[in-house]
């Protein structure tokens, strides 16, 4: 399909994605580009959504939805907060945005659309933990001992909490579940 998203927009990123589709879209891209592009590995996202620093979010500890898009309404059954700044009025827009709307880019250039917007899918099969990880910072393309069909997603979506939204956080996912939270990213891996 040659534009799946629900939400229109040549600046939105695209969703509604399998994992499967986004590794067709990687080959057809190094096909027609005659340069490799794949999806990145887990640690590659978390090192590009870092970019260096050691807090919560590229940014630092705190977030609102001033800077980033994804659920900052209360919860007041489970007494959650959907801000980590106490006090500030909080959106939930129900929608994807333009990627870069919210101007704050890291160290490496890439904008606050890392924490938000959409799920990323990257290259490696889940594992509970990192117990046994490729210490290269490749990709885990070993299933773990269920052997199921369980990808990692990265990053957080506009459906979801603040808590999803921090650099370290990680989710699974059926490689051929879509979803119109769920999209991806390509790494530039250098000529074919």
């Amino acid at each position: 399909m040659p534009d799946p998203s629900y939400f229109k927009g040549d600046k939105r990123p695209v969703e509604h994605i399998s994992w499967h589709d986004a590794v067709e879209f990687c080959d057809r891209l190094s096909c027609h580009t005659k340069r490799q592009y794949r999806l990145p590995s887990e640690a590659e996202w978390e090192y590009a959504c870092r970019a260096r620093t050691n807090t919560l979010f590229h940014f630092g500890d705190t977030i609102t939805t001033d800077v980033a898009n994804y659920n900052g309404t209360d919860d007041e059954e489970y007494q959650l907060s959907g801000s980590y700044a106490q006090g500030l009025k909080v959106i939930y827009r129900k929608e994807t945005t333009v990627v870069g709307s919210f101007g704050i880019a890291n160290a490496f250039g890439l904008y606050d659309d890392m924490h938000g917007n959409v799920f990323e899918w990257c290259e490696d099969f889940w594992h509970k933990n990192y117990q046994g990880a490729p210490a290269d910072g490749s990709a885990w393309i070993e299933p773990n001992d269920n052997q199921n069909c369980d990808r990692v997603m990265r990053g957080d979506t506009w459906v979801a909490s603040k808590d999803i939204c921090r650099c370290a956080s990680r989710q699974d996912n059926w490689s051929r579940h879509l979803g119109f939270h769920i999209g991806f990213r390509v790494v530039y891996a250098g000529a074919v």
